[in-house]
């Protein structure tokens, strides 16, 4: 089924789609209320191998992944293409400023960790890992993330079938994850491209030891109008016009009805981080 998996226009890496990547201030305030967090867990990690709490989030938007790292006590400087986006995130009390990251310049301003939640497709990762290395003080940390949804079969099955009648030019899946048109990429892996493709180019940048990968699992029951609230903020929907959008909303939510009007939705989070080198 499709999901709100990365993706660029034909022919297109994701950060090279600008146009996708500032279209999902749109609607922040339903951003905001309907994408999900990330555990604990991965926030406590990160910091526990950071060598402090300054921390630098690129891409932060609405400020979903900044106030969770805020709460476990860091002082953090969001970064945003997207103005609508950071002005949202400012009130809630997040400093931001808008810029794309391989532009903006630090200013003589370090940090121990540079994240990035759900937004690093969004930014060219050889260039990005560069420009997070000199932002970092020795030992600072790059850890970029993403959310990978795995619903429960049936589910995903009955959302393909909406999918593949109301909107056929996105993937589409059947129950054992395969792609039920080959050619297409499944989301899972897309989110497996987009993790090499960060890892290489922090090997690349020269400015990082090697990278490893964590994951964390975990997993949110929704109900219906919870669901119906986050789809239009998927990738490419927000292109869909009004009367496509409220077919597709409907037969999804249909879908969900007939499963008893809510499901849990298993979420892996894969983080791709790495340590900055010392220099030479």
């Amino acid at each position: 089924m499709p999901t709100a998996q990365p993706a660029g226009l034909p022919g297109q890496d994701p950060h090279e789609a600008r146009q996708m990547a500032e279209s999902f201030g749109a609607d922040p305030e339903r951003y905001d209320r309907a994408r999900p967090g990330y555990p604990e867990a991965m926030v406590r990690r990160i910091l526990a191998a950071s060598p402090g709490r300054e921390v630098l989030d690129v891409g932060c938007g609405t400020g979903i992944s900044a106030r969770a790292f805020q709460a476990a006590g860091c002082s953090v400087l969001g970064l945003d293409v997207d103005a609508r986006m950071a002005d949202f995130a400012r009130r809630g009390g997040l400093e931001v400023q808008v810029a794309a990251f391989e532009a903006w310049e630090p200013a003589g301003r370090m940090f121990d960790a540079v994240i990035s939640g759900q937004s690093w497709h969004w930014v060219d990762p050889l260039l990005g890992a560069a420009k997070a290395a000199q932002a970092l003080r020795a030992g600072g940390r790059l850890a970029v993330f993403w959310n990978v949804q795995q619903p429960p079969p049936e589910i995903a099955d009955a959302f393909s079938e909406v999918y593949r009648r109301v909107a056929p030019e996105m993937p589409v899946f059947n129950r054992r994850g395969q792609e039920a048109d080959p050619r297409r990429p499944s989301p899972r892996v897309g989110y497996t491209a987009l993790r090499s493709k960060a890892a290489d180019g922090m090997r690349r940048s020269g400015g990082f030891q090697e990278p490893q990968q964590w994951r964390f699992d975990w997993e949110r029951l929704y109900t219906r109008d919870q669901w119906l609230e986050q789809v239009p903020t998927f990738g490419g929907h927000g292109r869909f016009a009004p009367a496509k959008l409220a077919e597709l909303l409907a037969g999804i939510g249909a879908t969900i009805d007939a499963a008893g009007g809510s499901f849990t939705m298993r979420y892996v989070t894969m983080v791709v981080t790495a340590v900055r080198a010392d220099p030479a």
